[in-house]
């Protein structure tokens, strides 16, 4: 369920506000005049929003990739590439 709250909120209750960021790790929604106007979360969170975004954008390409054609690797092969790399090799 979406944490919603007025933009008074925000200047009244800051450390309020940013306790629910944090403990509960949600946005929350604050509206004027009963309209939503603006989203307020902690840095994890967005760091992980983002990260979801450009993971999803390399999916994206390699969909378009593959799709086009593209020569590629096996699940194994990248494995195998990963190990060495994290093994110095």
């Amino acid at each position: 369920m979406p944490i919603i709250k007025s933009i008074s909120s925000l200047r009244n209750r800051t450390r309020e506000i940013a306790s629910i960021c944090h403990e509960q790790d949600e946005p929350i929604f604050l509206t004027t005049n009963g309209e939503g106007d603006l989203v307020v979360m902690s840095i994890s969170h967005y760091e992980r929003l983002k990260a979801q975004v450009d993971l999803f954008e390399k999916l994206g390409v390699a969909q378009a990739q593959s799709a086009g054609g593209k020569k590629s690797i096996t699940h194994k092969q990248m494995m195998t590439k990963l190990r060495q790399r994290a093994n110095g090799g």
